[in-house]
């Protein structure tokens, strides 16, 4: 992993597991939209535990309302 995370340009700090298993959490939602899905395929008995590994950023909800165009 961190062979190919160098190879890749990422910080060496950054790379263990668990990062992994949240980029993966966040590819498949984004494909499924599906958190019960994404649930199951984690393993975890609550949907509560899953969200924790789609929290956005403030300004990752100022981007999606920017791309709205609702508000000038």
């Amino acid at each position: 992993m961190k062979k190919a995370g160098a190879k890749a340009g990422v910080k060496h700090s950054k790379i263990y597991p668990h990062n992994l298993r949240h980029l993966f959490a966040r590819a498949f939602y984004s494909i499924c939209r599906d958190i019960a899905k994404l649930s199951d395929v984690l393993g975890h008995s609550s949907v509560d535990t899953t969200r924790i590994y789609l929290i956005s950023t403030g300004s990752e909800h100022r981007q999606t309302l920017n791309n709205m165009r609702l508000v000038l």
